[in-house]
């Protein structure tokens, strides 16, 4: 039992402002499911005093029925439902914004492992499924321990109808055992089709220019489809099975009213019970099938309820992945030295792709850094934004290691510009107010205009109030690029990096972020990753990176006469311009 519902623990915090609340509301819950205990004896008694033509006693009794059920279960049991439930769903709500919260904290390995859909469910249809679901467990639990009483009043009077009740809840038992596995695992089922179908259509929306333009919709239609039907094929098996437990049950709750009534009855008829006691019976006994109806309906949502749990959990509790740890040193007046200092490093399940890497950084100067694909350029800046951490070695900022950094320190003093930034779908200007809330339109204008677009922008109806899009959708390659740069100025980053930032950029775009670039270096640690050589041929330092080293260094034209990859490469563009 212990295990069972270890997963409910850590859900106690999210109720912690409403503790004394959610404490007061289940005891009036509590108690007001103890008000059943009497309105069968109460009804028995008043009709067996109508029977014995003592009018008074029975009106008695029907009044005191009357107030239970009015003040107790009615006004008591009503108010504190809602309570609970107001608690409850504020409490989802927090759960559903820590998840997200933790989501954000999650190692970029997790995104590799776990689809969009999936991760994008958890946060949102996981969340929600965790309403409603204290209120429940105590109406159930008190349902227990009231049947509890019951049966032993009704053990005292007749223990042939407390054995065919102790039967039917060992049936019960039995059907429990054998559709709660078998739910848990259908429900499980269901939840990773519909995270595919999820994945599907995030990528679908924010890749829709490509879907148009390759002409992939009816290949995307088709995987829907088959997505759809997976999704259909999981839910009828789920429904089926909720279909045989509920007929099941239904069949057992009225095997046990029919049988007890006619027991019951029986046994009045003989004078072995008394009158009182057969009609509380006719009451009493719906308790039992409303325990059993309740279990059958709450062992459905349970199960389903232990999978939202445990897919919650696992980013809460840090089960599948550790958040990313910080260290606490602040950095000040920063420099912008980068070091990387005898750094090993592999992805998950691969070779090393850095081994024993060594390089110095400085500031004011462009540095650039080439080599063939997969030699390991872009894991450098992986590696510097603590995307992923070394196996071996360190990487210091300004003599210290960036491990030891806060995140706000690491992240304020290096920013990262990749081919594809991603452009959130905000206007302009609440764009650049994601990196600073306080930041004024003149100062975002002048950010623009160190990276060449406010001219551009200007031109647009909206200006600076223009909706971007998903990704960014409404602006080109080059202009993506320009508008991260001056996101990043905007963000005052002493070390800026350049992975690919040119590569798939028309000459024009190019030549824009070039100078951008070139503005950069004297205020700046300027780092660029270049898959186009020409763009850095004028960079102070070049370093030729092979098989996870560094193993040429020196200007465009110093390593085009001592340097057989570098070039391989210059050589290669050419011919492939020409």
């Amino acid at each position: 039992m212990k295990k069972r519902f270890k997963d409910f623990i850590p859900l106690w915090r999210f109720i912690k402002e409403d503790r004394k609340k959610f404490v007061i509301f289940n005891i009036c819950l509590f108690l007001s499911s103890f008000a059943f205990l009497f309105t069968g004896y109460l009804n028995g008694s008043a009709i067996e005093y109508i029977t014995k033509h003592n009018l008074h006693k029975a009106i008695l009794f029907f009044v005191i029925y009357f107030a239970m059920e009015l003040i107790i279960d009615s006004c008591f049991g009503i108010y504190s439902r809602k309570g609970l439930e107001k608690i409850e769903n504020k409490a989802s709500r927090k759960i559903s914004y820590e998840t997200y919260n933790k989501v954000l904290n999650l190692p970029a390995v997790a995104f590799e492992e776990k689809t969009s859909g999936e991760i994008i469910n958890r946060i949102t249809q996981d969340a929600e499924t965790l309403s409603f679901v204290f209120g429940r467990i105590i109406r159930i639990i008190a349902g227990f321990i009231s049947t509890t009483v019951i049966f032993f009043y009704i053990l005292y009077h007749s223990y042939i109808i407390a054995i065919e009740i102790l039967v039917a809840l060992v049936f019960m038992i039995l059907l429990l055992r054998y559709y709660n596995p078998r739910l848990k695992s259908a429900h499980k089922e269901r939840k990773a089709k519909q995270d595919k179908q999820t994945s599907l259509v995030t990528e679908s929306v924010r890749g829709i220019r490509e879907i148009k333009t390759l002409g992939i919709k009816k290949n995307l239609l088709k995987d829907a489809k088959n997505n759809v039907r997976d999704i259909y094929d999981a839910s009828n098996k789920e429904i089926t099975l909720n279909r045989n437990f509920g007929i099941t049950t239904s069949i057992l709750r009225t095997i046990l009213e029919v049988g007890s009534f006619i027991t019951a009855g029986i046994e009045c008829y003989y004078g072995h019970v008394s009158l009182t006691f057969f009609v509380a019976m006719t009451y009493y006994i719906y308790r039992y099938t409303w325990l059993i109806e309740e279990i059958e309906d709450f062992t459905i949502e349970f199960q389903k309820l232990k999978v939202a749990l445990g897919r919650v959990n696992e980013i809460l509790e840090n089960r599948l992945y550790a958040d990313v740890n910080y260290g606490f040193k602040e950095l000040k007046n920063v420099k912008g030295v980068l070091e990387f200092k005898n750094v090993s490093f592999g992805y998950p399940n691969e070779d090393l792709t850095l081994k024993g890497f060594n390089l110095i950084l400085k500031p004011n100067r462009k540095i650039a850094v080439v080599g063939k694909s997969g030699q390991g350029k872009s894991t450098l800046f992986n590696l510097v934004t603590r995307i992923f951490d070394v196996n071996k070695g360190e990487i210091l900022l300004d003599d210290v290691n960036i491990k030891d950094l806060t995140e706000s320190s690491l992240n304020k003093n290096i920013s990262i510009i990749r081919q594809e930034p991603f452009i959130f779908n905000r206007t302009i200007k609440e764009n650049f107010k994601l990196i600073d809330e306080n930041i004024t339109l003149s100062e975002i204008r002048k950010y623009a205009k160190m990276a060449y677009l406010d001219d551009y922008i200007m031109s647009l109806p909206k200006k600076y109030n223009t909706i971007l899009g998903e990704g960014g959708v409404n602006l080109s390659g080059g202009q993506k690029q320009r508008l991260a740069i001056a996101r990043t100025l905007a963000k005052k980053s002493k070390v800026i990096l350049f992975d690919e930032a040119t590569s798939a950029l028309d000459n024009n775009s190019q030549e824009y972020v070039k100078k951008s670039i070139d503005n950069l270096v004297t205020d700046h640690t300027v780092v660029v990753v270049a898959h186009r050589l020409s763009t850095i041929i004028d960079a102070d330092e070049i370093y030729v990176v092979d098989h996870g080293k560094i193993v040429d260094s020196g200007t465009h034209e110093e390593l085009l006469k001592k340097s057989k990859i570098y070039n391989d490469l210059y050589l290669s563009e050419n011919s492939d311009s020409n």
